[in-house]
């Protein structure tokens, strides 16, 4: 019964890890995307934004899945959450770097590009934005298993 207690501990922490690499990772697209995010998403309800939001956070949990995976050591708990948050936050700057970098590519502002609803539709940018992100978190995931 003890070893149960201590596998939900021990999730218990990598998930509070995952949740510290979410957070920095929505404060990095608050820093790229036009306004402020939380307003943007749930006062607005703009759909572009949700749907980057959502391609990110998908994203960073598919990069905190390997980290996670690639973590488990002989050198115990602590060395495993300092490798998932290093490998985690790791993930976060190259998917922001990326993002950055192809806004600078495409014509136009990108960010705003993304916010700009069609009615109900989000900007097809949007869609690709948040495919870049999944697409980024798959190399890095690869990386560091």
């Amino acid at each position: 019964m003890s070893e149960i207690f201590e596998s939900a501990g021990i999730a218990l922490l990598y998930g509070l890890v995952g949740f510290v690499v979410m957070a920095v990772g929505f404060i990095a697209l608050d820093l790229v995307t036009p306004g402020k995010l939380v307003h943007v998403v749930w006062t607005e309800r703009n759909r572009g934004a949700a749907v980057l939001l959502a391609g990110q956070t998908i994203a960073i949990g598919l990069v905190i899945d390997q980290s996670i995976r690639a973590s488990e050591s002989e050198q115990g708990l602590e060395y495993g959450l300092l490798s998932t948050l290093l490998y985690g936050l790791a993930g976060v700057v190259v998917m922001t770097f990326i993002s950055v970098v192809v806004g600078l590519l495409t014509p136009g502002r990108l960010g705003h590009a993304v916010l700009d609803d069609n009615g109900d539709r989000p900007h097809p940018a949007a869609w690709v934005q948040a495919a870049m992100y999944i697409g980024t978190a798959f190399m890095v995931g690869a990386a560091v298993s």
